[in-house]
């Protein structure tokens, strides 16, 4: 199993805040790479799997995710997963922006959206 990315997703009240969000994490050197409108992404320039995303909402999914791990295999992923028994927010799902994905329950009570781009 290898994981690509893992990107800490925060929740905003608006698309103001987002931009707000956008241009704090500039400060640090963060460049805005995707904005969809509800979900906006920042990485580093030097390292591009460094990255934090910013949520207004969940378009497809019945919460918004606390944090995002990319996989190569989703498929094997999720099989592995629902195996353990543990709690499928969502699941598996292709969705219109390129991804492949599911939503997950923690231990800890934290949603993790695990996706792969196809």
């Amino acid at each position: 199993m290898s994981i690509r990315r893992v990107v800490p997703n925060i929740r905003t009240d608006s698309k103001e805040s987002m931009a707000q969000s956008r241009d704090f994490y500039g400060l640090l050197g963060f460049e805005e790479v995707m904005n969809m409108g509800w979900v906006a992404t920042v990485a580093s320039p030097s390292n591009p799997t460094a990255q934090v995303s910013f949520f207004t909402e969940e378009r497809t999914a019945p919460v918004v995710p606390d944090m995002s791990v990319e996989v190569e295999d989703v498929d094997a992923v999720y099989a592995e997963v629902v195996a353990s028994g543990a709690e499928i927010v969502r699941g598996v799902q292709d969705e219109e922006w390129g991804v492949r994905r599911f939503f997950v329950r923690d231990p800890n009570g934290r949603v993790v959206n695990v996706l792969t781009h196809q």
